[in-house]
């Protein structure tokens, strides 16, 4: 599993007199992956692959194929992932901010908040992340460098750290720390070498992603955004394996709900002892335990967000079906899906629009997307905002709902 350290603290002249302790530390370094990959529990194994043959057949048996709700699991996981980082957004900002990312320097998108706005960049680092990272010939680590520059653009120092850093205790010396990764001279080495697994490793895609993220999270190689990376890497190794599409399962929205058990999983797996011991396949057994149990829960969420964006279409077939019964005339009723109808299949997509945005959306004039988002708002559906100088937003604030209703219905059960 790895191994524990010694190091001598020389306290930093500029630390103020509370700071200045002399004393020994004791990094944690972890096993290779690659070149020492653990032998697990077959009944472990067993498991893992029932559940992958669940996800694998989740698409075809959820209420819509999950791509065509890929962009509502990626706002959802990225909630989740950024909640555990202390970044607690309404999901109806998250949206705004996702929107104004995309809407061009000509769109000007006001109303979201700073964290709103870091919530929308962790939604583009996952779409990165099963996307370019997961279908490069190989995994790399300027691959995984490129998902925390996509997070913290900007950042004064992204790439491997070349200082030591630590979890807990004083920000000026590691000698209380709740935990202490491995020193910066062993970083490199360590993430070629989880590089190397996670493009090529022997064991199962969720077994894969669970140790990736493991080991990432010991080996804590950046000095910012090591949380929101790894677990987007979780992410990456089950694209890259075919366990799913652009989609993404909520695994984040459950950890975020377990903090507790998910902290104490991921400290059974840095327990000290040779890789193939009896003590080190308890603590891999622990940790992965743990994390089959999340992705079970994941699945699920992803099952019944399915099943609740399909019900919430047709409620929306319904209002939008009275509202024309109410003031249009038989005769003219219209027998093609109109641009209405194709605007509401994209809502669990894009929660918010504009009348440019939709217009290029559906390819179509931008006075038709305009008469259609009015047709919605007079339905019922969509509400009318101002969302920046001269924009007007139409907004669904029930597919936001949704993931709100996740979050007490995960809080509830746990």
């Amino acid at each position: 599993m790895g191994r524990y350290g010694e190091q001598l603290w020389s306290p930093d002249p500029a630390a103020p007199l509370r700071g200045r302790r002399v004393g020994v530390y004791r990094p944690y370094c972890p096993d290779l992956l690659a070149s020492y990959p653990p032998v697990l529990q077959e009944d472990l194994v067993s498991r893992a692959m029932a559940i992958e043959a669940g996800i694998r057949s989740l698409s075809a048996t959820a209420a819509v194929g999950l791509d065509r709700v890929a962009g509502f699991l990626l706002r959802s996981e990225a909630i989740g992932s950024s909640r555990m980082e202390g970044i607690r957004v309404a999901p109806q900002q998250v949206a705004l901010a996702e929107f104004a990312v995309g809407a061009g320097p000509d769109t000007v998108v006001e109303g979201f908040s700073t964290g709103a706005r870091r919530v929308a960049r962790n939604i583009t680092a996952l779409r990165q992340a099963v996307t370019d990272v997961a279908r490069a010939g190989t995994i790399t680590v300027d691959g995984i460098v490129s998902l925390q520059r996509t997070l913290l653009p900007g950042h004064r120092s992204t790439g491997p750290r070349t200082v030591q850093t630590w979890l807990g205790g004083s920000e000026w010396n590691p000698l209380d720390a709740a935990f202490i990764p491995p020193p910066a001279s062993a970083v490199g080495r360590l993430m070629a070498d989880l590089a190397t697994y996670a493009s090529e490793g022997p064991h199962p895609p969720l077994i894969q992603a669970g140790l990736v993220h493991a080991q990432f999270e010991t080996i804590q190689p950046f000095d910012d955004g090591n949380g929101r990376v790894g677990r987007t890497l979780i992410h990456t190794v089950l694209a890259r394996r075919g366990l799913l599409g652009r989609a993404v399962l909520p695994v984040s929205l459950v950890f975020m709900t377990r903090p507790r058990e998910y902290v104490r999983a991921l400290t059974a797996f840095c327990h000290e002892g040779p890789p193939n011991s009896m003590v080190a396949r308890t603590a891999l057994n622990q940790w992965l335990t743990f994390f089959l149990d999340a992705v079970v829960v994941a699945v699920e969420e992803a099952r019944t967000f399915t099943a609740e964006l399909a019900e919430l279409r047709r409620s929306w077939d319904v209002r939008l079906s009275a509202f024309r019964n109410r003031t249009t005339a038989p005769r003219n009723r219209p027998w093609e899906p109109s641009v209405s109808d194709r605007l509401l299949a994209a809502l669990s997509e894009s929660p918010v629009i504009t009348e440019v945005s939709a217009a290029r959306l559906l390819d179509v004039p931008p006075q038709a997307a305009w008469a259609a988002a009015e047709e919605l708002v007079a339905a019922g559906i969509l509400r009318r905002r101002q969302i920046g100088r001269g924009t007007i937003g139409y907004l669904s604030r029930e597919v936001s709902d949704l993931l709100s209703s996740a979050e007490r219905r995960l809080t509830s059960v746990k």
